[in-house]
């Protein structure tokens, strides 16, 4: 085996991948007031993870991802690069995140985003690469709000 492959859980090989940030392509994604930049890693991990960088665009528009939603995944790492969003998660209430806060969300859990700064931009990681988003009901706690 060369140096630039490893063998992940799934027994694929991963791939070495270094994306340099002056060569960064931004694009639109899962929501229209954020551009995304992809890092690499849905290539290299042979999709059991994705990782991008998300920033707020300046787009003023309301959009699914503050209906109630969960996340089809096993992982989601989220850290707070600059400015601040919040958030309410079902059973935990609402939460502010801000530059250098980091949130380990837990795979499946209802939540949505309440508001957040122009200059919101985080590093998000997900497993698996091709996770799906839903909308869903307002968990019981939660609907009277």
């Amino acid at each position: 085996m060369s140096d630039d492959h490893h063998k992940a859980p799934t027994g694929l090989p991963w791939h070495f991948s270094h994306h340099v940030a002056k060569d960064a392509k931004w694009k639109p994604g899962l929501r229209e007031i954020f551009e995304y930049r992809d890092l690499g890693f849905e290539n290299s991990s042979e999709g059991d993870y994705v990782a991008h960088i998300v920033k707020h665009n300046g787009k003023k528009m309301t959009d699914e991802v503050q209906k109630w939603h969960v996340h089809d995944c096993t992982f989601q790492f989220v850290y707070v690069l600059n400015g601040w969003a919040k958030f309410e998660y079902a059973g935990h209430g609402v939460k502010t995140i801000s530059k250098g806060d980091c949130v380990n969300q837990i795979p499946g859990i209802p939540h949505r985003e309440i508001a957040c700064s122009e200059d919101f931009e985080v590093l998000e990681i997900v497993a698996p690469a091709n996770f799906k988003t839903r909308v869903v009901d307002a968990p019981k706690q939660q609907a009277a709000e």
